[in-house]
């Protein structure tokens, strides 16, 4: 197993968790099709891309197979520009996911039990690594792959801290991962725990019951900063101590609607790196997951 290289100066943005290969059926339902797409899907990896595309330094943090998936997902993160702090397992494979898209969803099928990420565990990132950065981003989805993962992602809350970075935290609940039990508590708490965190109001609702943007802010009293996107409504930021926000969303012709919620999280990000206004956050948000929803796949093309 390699271990995590060293970096001349700190990157702005690390964004923590597993990126997979990505088998996409063309053509046909996923049963029928002979023919498919391989690229990479990962929601900490897409945050990474959207972050650079917007002109950040942002590192993608993980573990890896020592395998050809493998090396399509580091060959694409950094093709675009994205620095790689990834081990590589020989033990243990890279993960793989499987997608039948549509327009009004897409349905997905893991094979990512037991992949290198998933062995992840607490000191992953020590406090020395996180030094210098300013914003540490992961999803709801990285505790969920072990318990290892889980204590490396509280682990990783207390040393971000401690090393002056900003946790920014989507929900990003992945019903087949884990039971409901345990994603409502860990989700509540890690998401109350932020200082910037992101949440559907469909999966607000269906994780807590809240069914409006202030009964996720009653259930999230703590965040400094919370995010409530629901769909092709809008977006509202509840800042501490501060009136709501809302901006309403652009109309989108929306060819695949994955990856649109990474791509609002990079956007909002990037503007907050460049303090721009709360509205103009979310606007940054809202501009960067339509160029996603106009696409194909997690991430929009180059060029």
């Amino acid at each position: 197993m390699s271990t995590l290289p060293s970096s001349p100066s700190a990157p702005e943005v690390i964004c923590i968790g597993e990126s997979m290969g990505l088998v996409t059926a063309l053509g046909a339902p996923l049963a029928e099709t002979e023919t498919a797409a391989l690229g990479i899907a990962g929601a900490e990896g897409n945050v990474a891309v959207g972050l650079v595309a917007a002109g950040h330094r942002a590192v993608w943090a993980s573990r890896l197979g020592d395998d050809p998936i493998a090396e399509r997902i580091t060959g694409e993160l950094v093709r675009r520009g994205v620095e790689l702090w990834a081990e590589k397992d020989a033990d243990a494979p890279t993960g793989v996911m499987f997608k039948d898209p549509g327009v009004e969803s897409s349905s997905v099928y893991y094979y990512r039990r037991g992949s290198a990420a998933s062995l992840m565990d607490s000191g992953f990132l020590s406090v020395d690594r996180l030094r210098g950065v300013r914003v540490v981003h992961t999803t709801g989805i990285t505790p969920a792959l072990s318990a290892s993962c889980r204590a490396m992602v509280d682990d990783l809350y207390v040393d971000a801290r401690e090393a002056g970075a900003l946790i920014s935290f989507d929900v990003n609940d992945r019903r087949a991962l884990w039971s409901m039990d345990d994603a409502q508590a860990t989700l509540t708490r890690l998401a109350d725990a932020a200082d910037i965190a992101f949440v559907g109001r469909d999966e607000a609702e269906r994780l807590w019951g809240t069914a409006t943007a202030a009964d996720v802010r009653a259930h999230l009293p703590n965040c400094a900063l919370l995010i409530v996107k629901d769909g092709d409504v809008g977006a509202t930021a509840f800042a501490a101590g501060e009136e709501p926000v809302f901006v309403p969303a652009p109309r989108v012709d929306v060819v695949e609607p994955v990856g649109a919620g990474d791509a609002f999280a990079a956007g909002f990000l990037a503007a907050t790196l460049d303090g721009a206004a709360l509205a103009d956050r979310l606007s940054a948000g809202h501009a960067a997951a339509a160029r996603v929803l106009r696409t194909h796949g997690d991430l929009p093309p180059l060029g």
